[in-house]
């Protein structure tokens, strides 16, 4: 098995690092304002509508930036990853402009969408059952009897400061729009994606509260947070938010989280399909179940927005047409 990981916790320096490496290739994603939605929570909501991003979700971020780094060698004997969707989409879609080749382990339960996405870039999918088998443990055999390298969802240094570019680019957006940012509401899964904005927002805007949000039965990262040690959750909980569906935090990914976050938020599945409906109505987005969920924090009142300045992130939109139906219903 080949690797590039080394362990370090992830600087400014290694964000902006990455925003250059992804210059031209990313998707500057916008940040949208809506009175409806500002009239609603009682506060100034902007959106980073990161659902517009290449792949339709930020894990393109971290793919590349962690992908573009592997040695030519390594490069001629391909990638594998394990994921429910996004980041399956975005290391095949990373593998096929870099010129290698990308084995993906997905959960047979993925939205169709995103297993046909991760095909249509080129990449091998081997489906699995997310109750019975270990996705790890499928991905590393396949690493090692190919030689290939394994590109983790989160808990890799290069993937968080990937993942860190839209924070510092959402940073940038707000000053532009003279907002000052009170609070960020960050959906999290692993937490390479809070920790990495974490990690730019400490250093342009250390003033501004950084939350993780996660749906109900997966607050792993919330209780660890309250706990002050990484906690597992039994992960038998159903959900709709599949994006979110991790039972734990990342080592790398909890060590930032512990010091840079001001807390973790939770929401039911009934709040995301809200929050997607809202979304659709006030700002013309589709966003998927798991990407929704900051919105839905504040819509729901487990974050109160009012008379503050919140930012939100919409991390994807790569939704069924069923399941996106099912919640504007």
């Amino acid at each position: 098995m080949s690797s590039v990981t080394e362990t370090f916790i992830p600087t400014l320096k290694n964000i902006q690092d990455a925003a250059r490496l992804l210059e031209g290739l990313a998707v500057r994603t916008p940040l949208l304002e809506s009175p409806q939605l500002n009239d609603l929570t009682g506060g100034r909501i902007l959106v980073k509508a990161e659902m517009l991003q290449r792949t339709g979700s930020f894990k393109f971020r971290g793919a590349y930036n962690k992908m573009s780094r592997i040695s030519e060698t390594d490069k001629a004997k391909g990638v594998v990853a394990y994921s429910s969707g996004n980041h399956a989409q975005a290391v095949a879609a990373s593998a096929k402009l870099l010129g290698m080749s990308a084995v993906i382990i997905m959960p047979k339960d993925a939205p169709e969408i995103k297993i046909n996405n991760t095909r249509g870039y080129g990449a091998e999918v081997i489906l699995y059952d997310r109750m019975k088998d270990s996705r790890e443990a499928i991905g590393e055999k396949i690493a090692l009897e190919r030689g290939a390298t394994l590109i983790k969802p989160y808990d890799d240094p290069l993937i968080i400061s990937g993942q860190g570019t839209l924070g510092l680019e959402m940073a940038g957006q707000a000053r532009d729009m003279n907002a000052r940012l009170d609070a960020v509401l960050i959906p999290c899964s692993g937490g390479g994606l809070s920790s990495g904005c974490a990690t730019a927002f400490n250093a342009v805007s250390p003033e501004t509260n950084i939350y993780s949000v996660e749906p109900e039965g997966y607050d792993d990262m919330a209780q660890s947070l309250s706990s002050g040690r990484k906690v597992a959750v039994d992960g038998k909980a159903k959900s709709i938010c599949d994006a979110l569906l991790t039972p734990t935090p990342g080592d790398i990914t909890f060590a930032i989280a512990s010091k840079l976050l001001a807390g973790g938020l939770v929401v039911s599945d009934k709040d995301a399909a809200n929050a997607m409906t809202t979304a659709f109505s006030m700002l013309k987005v589709v966003v998927e179940p798991g990407g929704s969920v900051g919105l839905a924090a504040v819509l729901s009142g487990a974050y109160d927005a009012r008379g503050k300045t919140v930012g939100i992130i919409c991390s994807g939109g790569n939704v069924d047409a069923k399941t996106f139906t099912a919640a504007l219903r």
